[in-house]
């Protein structure tokens, strides 16, 4: 299975990148399913119902969220209705959503997404998200039932992603980190067979702070006072990410590329 995974998208810069790149990329590369973690398309901060629909639109099989996930107020009722909308697994047991589902492939495939949000240098208290994912993995079993497992870290702390990396190695297909805007460099297929990544990056503007316009987050590094509230960045965006490429019969890793498509970073993907 052909597997592409897309970064957090940036606001409007990135929606547009989303919306204009997106189909070309399914049909260019063969993509069987594809996953995008849409927690800061509404201006920065959260997603809203109206362009959740619009990243569905373009050719995402699943949309994650993060800690951003009720930021817009349409964000809690729109969860119970749109099941390809995933929020973490280790939020609150009564909050709104799912952290993971079984969604269908191709050719009569499943794939298990799943999120869970990790806790160092996080603000909010969540669960331990190694005790709320393992339970799922062991659920759905890579090549007994599901073909293919993806599992979003949103998470800070590069270890604490790399720990959840190891944690699912040979349980998962991918393990990619989100939240921090920046890719890293550590793309590989670990020992029992995972896919890893520590961030996919953003699919946004990188003539920014990590999406942000620059001016106000570097008056507030050298003054400590804020002035205006922060804008997205709203130039030509990146789309970064990962693209895998799985086996069937075991549902883990064959092949493993860092994507970079447009915008201002050195291109990358499958050839």
């Amino acid at each position: 299975m052909k597997l592409l995974f897309l970064g957090d998208v940036m606001g409007r810069s990135g929606r547009a990148a989303i919306a204009a790149n997106l189909p070309g990329l399914r049909a260019r590369w063969g993509l069987d399913f594809v996953v995008v973690n849409g927690e800061n398309a509404t201006g920065g901060m959260g997603l809203s119902a109206e362009h959740a629909k619009g990243l569905l639109a373009a050719g995402a099989d699943v949309v994650t969220l993060g800690d951003h996930t009720f930021d817009q107020k349409d964000m809690a009722q729109f969860l119970e209705q749109e099941p390809r909308l995933l929020r973490p697994v280790n939020y609150s047991k009564i909050a709104p959503g799912k952290g993971a589902r079984v969604f269908d492939a191709p050719g009569g495939r499943r794939v298990l997404v799943a999120q869970v949000l990790g806790r160092v240098f996080m603000k909010q208290p969540f669960d331990d998200p190694f005790s709320a994912i393992d339970p799922i993995l062991k659920a759905h079993r890579l090549g007994v039932s599901v073909q293919a497992a993806i599992v979003d870290v949103h998470a800070e702390a590069t270890s604490e992603k790399m720990g959840l990396g190891h944690w699912c190695d040979g349980q998962a297909s991918l393990v990619v980190g989100t939240h921090t805007h920046v890719p890293t460099g550590d793309a590989q297929i670990l020992k029992g067979g995972t896919a890893y990544l520590s961030d996919a990056g953003m699919c946004g503007d990188y003539d920014s702070v990590i999406g942000m316009e620059k001016l106000e987050p570097m008056r507030r590094f050298v003054t400590g006072m804020s002035k205006t509230r922060f804008e997205p960045a709203g130039g030509e965006a990146t789309l970064s990410g990962v693209y895998v490429e799985t086996d069937d019969a075991t549902g883990l890793a064959a092949r493993v590329v860092m994507v970079r498509q447009g915008g201002r970073l050195q291109p990358s993907g499958p050839s």
